[in-house]
């Protein structure tokens, strides 16, 4: 049956993939995806009834073989299968394409991103890259179906141009923000071992451009945080104070590593003091390109930094192995809909992973609750990051609750 879409607020297709995916624990071995892009072509060629032909298509299939058909809020349709031969597949996309001939990006042309109508993934090789994929398509319908206090416009090249501009010449002293990193023992106050420092993306765009939605396009944005890590970079090789004062945990892109910015930041840093700074990279920069997350990883070990896998859900930690990707950490977010106490198997397979991580290993972060926290704790973790977090910190040094919370990274 076709997996789709319903108006109860959670996209039920989005829904039902990542229930599925998180439900291979064979390891995958056998699957194949495919993506069709559907959501990009022409918007008279995205109505609902000339969606569900599409996916018709390959609901023929799945009477054949092993699999299913998942039509997304977005459009787009994920065939997942096993067993299928290739030429079957291909023919059904060039009959899927047939069906939308006058559109020009499903005529074979990619879109403006460089990115093709179909996209394959072999899951016994590319799970985690999946995964990825799967997450964000969920995060990104959900975000998409909250209220907005006010609607903002998009992201275009030449706006991200003068954005960037802005933000060279901005000073970013009072976006800079600091947020601990914490051992958190049961009946023991809070020990500060790392300072996560980041700028906030939030607060940067209501003070140079409120009107508009700076993380809509994710390509853009990307180019934007690029343009922000060698700001941070700047701002930490002057402070030479407070390089010395924190051990420091900094959130960059792969590309940023290799730069000449980071250079300079290196060799600003005394050798003892690497062993004190955690690189966190996103698990998207990882999967994307693997050979040049590894090159990286190489060349800040070598250089005595540790290195930390951002944005781990409870989803991609079942089917990473840490030692494997050369992870020193890994910071998982909290989520009270993941970690659903009635939901028995999801919680042993989770209790699993982390030892198969090594709970010392791991940071649970966007701890904003004691809920979070106590789970944590359950859970045999001790590293905490979170809202929760910094009220236990501020409590035992007895600092007064600052006027804006520090919220997580980027």
């Amino acid at each position: 049956m076709i997996k789709q879409s319903t108006d109860d607020g959670i996209p039920s297709g989005e829904r039902l993939l990542a229930d599925r995916v998180h439900r291979m624990v064979d390891g995958a071995i056998g699957w194949r995806a495919l993506v069709l892009h559907m959501s990009r072509l022409q918007s008279d060629n995205r109505s609902a009834y000339r969606i569900r032909m599409a996916a018709n298509v390959f609901e023929v299939l799945v009477k054949e073989i092993t699999g299913d058909v998942f039509r997304l809020a977005s459009g787009d349709i994920v065939f997942l299968f096993r067993g299928a031969e290739p030429a079957a597949v291909n023919a059904a996309v060039l009959k899927v394409r047939s069906l939308f001939a006058d559109d020009p990006f499903a005529s074979g042309l990619e879109d403006a991103r460089g990115e093709g109508f179909a996209t394959w993934y072999d899951l016994e090789v590319e799970y985690l890259k999946f995964t990825v994929y799967v997450e964000q398509t969920c995060a990104r319908e959900l975000q998409r179906q909250k209220p907005a206090a006010a609607a903002r416009l998009p992201m275009e090249p030449q706006v991200l141009a003068d954005l960037c501009a802005a933000v060279e010449r901005a000073d970013l002293t009072s976006l800079m923000r600091r947020q601990a990193i914490c051992t958190l023992a049961e009946g023991a106050p809070p020990r500060p071992i790392l300072h996560e420092t980041y700028v906030s993306i939030d607060e940067l765009r209501d003070r140079i451009m409120p009107g508009r939605d700076i993380a809509s396009d994710r390509w853009l944005f990307k180019y934007l945080t690029q343009t922000l890590d060698r700001r941070v970079l700047a701002h930490l090789r002057r402070d030479t104070s407070g390089a010395a004062a924190y051990a420091l945990s900094i959130n960059l892109n792969v590309a940023t590593v290799l730069s000449p910015e980071f250079l300079a930041f290196d060799a600003n840093l005394r050798a003892t003091a690497r062993g004190s700074v955690v690189i966190e990279v996103e698990k998207l920069e990882v999967f994307a390109d693997l050979g040049a997350y590894v090159f990286a990883r190489d060349f800040l070990h070598a250089r005595g930094y540790r290195v930390c896998l951002d944005g781990v859900t409870a989803l991609t930690l079942s089917h990473l192995d840490r030692e494997r990707l050369g992870l020193d950490l890994l910071k998982v977010f909290w989520s009270a809909e993941l970690f659903d106490p009635r939901r028995v198997e999801r919680l042993q397979e989770f209790r699993a992973a982390l030892e198969r991580a090594g709970t010392a290993h791991v940071i649970l972060a966007r701890c904003d609750t004691a809920e979070a926290v106590a789970f944590g704790q359950s859970m045999g973790l001790r590293l905490f990051q979170g809202r929760y977090v910094d009220r236990l910190l501020r409590e035992a040094e007895g600092a007064p609750e600052p006027v804006r919370a520090a919220g997580g990274g980027r």
